[in-house]
C-alpha cells in the first residue's frame, strides 16, 4: 500500500521561520510513516515540473527526512527556495508545454499587450502525478490567493502565513514579523550614533508596500515618529516636527520610519519596472522623495537608510521560530484530520485554524483610529488594555 504523501512549498519573499515549518512538518511526517515532499521554488514547481523528464524531477522535487532537515531550522530563508510565480498568469509557457492548450486572458495596459495562460489543469496535473494528497502553501497574500484556487478547485490544501508585513487577513501574525522588527529597531539605535554624530534627521525606509505594520511596530518600539500607507500625513506639518524634534534633542537629530508605500498630500509612490507575475512594480523609495523635500523646504542635511532586505535576512528570533513551529504543526494536525481550505493563525492571541483569506479582499491594514496618533505621527500608546499582544486583531 502506498504511503500518504504531502506537499510543502515556499512561495513569494523569503523571512527567518520558514525551515522550521519545513523541519516541523518533516519530523512529524516521519513518526507517522507518511512521506513529505519538498517543492522547489514555489508554484514553479507545479507550472515547470515535466514528469517525463528526470532531470527535471530531481530539479524540482526534493524528499524530506529527518537527516536533511535536522539543522535547517537554525538558519532563516527557505531550503526549498522561492518564487513569485502565478500559475494562473503566466506569461510564458514552460518549453515542455508549447502548444498545449491552456485558457488565455489577452488585456492591454498604457497601449501594451499582454497575453497569459492559466496552468491550473497542469498543476492540477503534476499534484496527481506527484501522488501528493495533501499541500501545505506558505506564503504571503500572493501565494495564498492561488492556495486559495486550488481549494476551490479541490485540491487539499492547508495554508500557513508568513510576511515582515503582517499584512494577511484573519491572523494578527505572520512568520518574519517579529524578526523584521527586531532588526530595524536594532538598526535604528545603532544608527543613532551617526545621525546624532553629524545633527541630521535620519529617515528610515522599511517594506509596507499596502499596510504600516512593520513601520509602525518599529517607530513604537524605538520611540520614533512614522509614515504609513493607509494615512497621508500633511508634510509640512511632518517635517515642522521632525525639526522640533531635533531641535529639542541635545545631540541635535531626530528619526523617522517610513513604509515603503507611505504617502503624503501632493505625492504618489512612483513605480518602475515590469510588474511581477501577481501585477506589483518596484516602487521608488520614498525615503529619498521625503529627504529631497527636506533639503529643498529646510535646508536641512539628511541621513536615508534603507532598511527593507535586510529584515528578512539572517536567523528567527525566538518568536518567528516558536509561531513557525506552531503553525507547522497546527498544519500538519489539520492534515491528519482530513480538513483543507484552512490557515494557521493567531486570532485574539490564540492559536487557531481559519479559513484562507479572500484575495478579492485585499491586505489586512492598520487600523488607524486605534494604533496611529495622526496629530504627532507617531504610535498611540493607550488603551491597549483588553489587545491580543500583537495589539491589532484580525481583520
Amino acid at each position: 500500500m502506498a504511503r500518504k504523501r504531502i506537499g510543502i512549498l515556499t512561495g513569494g519573499g523569503d523571512v527567518p521561520g520558514l525551515n522550521a515549518v519545513i523541519k516541523s512538518v518533516t519530523y512529524r511526517g516521519s513518526e507517522d510513516d507518511i512521506e513529505v515532499v519538498g517543492l522547489r521554488r514555489g508554484w514553479e514547481a507545479l507550472t515547470h515540473l515535466n514528469l517525463d523528464d528526470p532531470s527535471s524531477k530531481s530539479h524540482y522535487i526534493i524528499p524530506l527526512n529527518r537527516e536533511n532537515t535536522r539543522v535547517i531550522d537554525r538558519r532563516g530563508g527557505t531550503v526549498l527556495h522561492s518564487s513569485r510565480t502565478n500559475p494562473s498568469k503566466m506569461k510564458k509557457l514552460p518549453d515542455h508545454l508549447a502548444g498545449r492548450d491552456f485558457p488565455v486572458s489577452r488585456s492591454t495596459k498604457g497601449g501594451i499587450a499582454t497575453t497569459t495562460w492559466d496552468l491550473t489543469d497542469e498543476v492540477l496535473a503534476n499534484l496527481a502525478g506527484l501522488g501528493i494528497e495533501h499541500l501545505i502553501a506558505i506564503g504571503g497574500d500572493d501565494t495564498l490567493s492561488y492556495a486559495d484556487k486550488l481549494n476551490r478547485r479541490g485540491v487539499k490544501i492547508i495554508a500557513i502565513p508568513k510576511t515582515m508585513d503582517n499584512d494577511v487577513r484573519n491572523t494578527e501574525y505572520c512568520i518574519g514579523f517579529s524578526t523584521a522588527i527586531t532588526r530595524a529597531s536594532d538598526a535604528i539605535q545603532r544608527q543613532r550614533t551617526t545621525v546624532g554624530s553629524h545633527e541630521r534627521i535620519g529617515i528610515f525606509r522599511v517594506f509596507g508596500r499596502d499596510a504600516g505594520f512593520t513601520a509602525l511596530y518599529t517607530a513604537y518600539a524605538t520611540s520614533i515618529r512614522c509614515a504609513i500607507p493607509e494615512y497621508k500625513v500633511d508634510l509640512d506639518k511632518l517635517i515642522q516636527l521632525l525639526l522640533d524634534d531635533k531641535h529639542g534633542n541635545p545631540s541635535n537629530y531626530a528619526l523617522i520610519v517610513l513604509s515603503e508605500g507611505a504617502e503624503w498630500e501632493g505625492y504618489k509612490v512612483q513605480e518602475f519596472g515590469e510588474p511581477d507575475a501577481y501585477g506589483h512594480r518596484r516602487k521608488a523609495s520614498v525615503a529619498e522623495a521625503f529627504a529631497d523635500e527636506i533639503k529643498r523646504r529646510t535646508g536641512e542635511e539628511t541621513i536615508v537608510s534603507d532598511l527593507t532586505y535586510d529584515l528578512r535576512s539572517g536567523d528567527p528570533d525566538f518568536i518567528d521560530k516558536l509561531v513557525a513551529l506552531t503553525f507547522g504543526n497546527m498544519a500538519y494536525d489539520a492534515i491528519l484530520e482530513g480538513k483543507t481550505g484552512l490557515m494557521s493563525a493567531l486570532v485574539e492571541g490564540r492559536y487557531d485554524l481559519v479559513p484562507i483569506p479572500d484575495a478579492k479582499l485585499g491586505p489586512r491594514k492598520l487600523d488607524v483610529a486605534s494604533a496611529y496618533n495622526t496629530e504627532r505621527y507617531r504610535p498611540l500608546y493607550s488603551n491597549k488594555r483588553g489587545l491580543p499582544i500583537f495589539l491589532n486583531r484580525a481583520s
